[in-house]
């Protein structure tokens, strides 16, 4: 006798377990985007930028 499928039941599953996701991205997201270690390096590539235009108006 085959597996009876339960249709309703496996479309509330996968809409509560996408609902949960959704919700949890935005912190997730805010956590790996706003870490300390992506701060310092941005900050080390502006002043890395600025010195070389620096070094380049100078050198002229």
């Amino acid at each position: 006798m085959p597996h009876r499928t339960r249709p309703m039941t496996a479309l509330l599953v996968f809409t509560g377990l996408n609902i949960v996701l959704v919700s949890t991205i935005t912190p997730v997201y805010d956590f790996v985007c706003f870490l300390p270690y992506w701060e310092r390096r941005r900050e080390q590539h502006r002043q890395e930028r600025e010195a070389t235009i620096a070094n380049g108006l100078t050198s002229r």
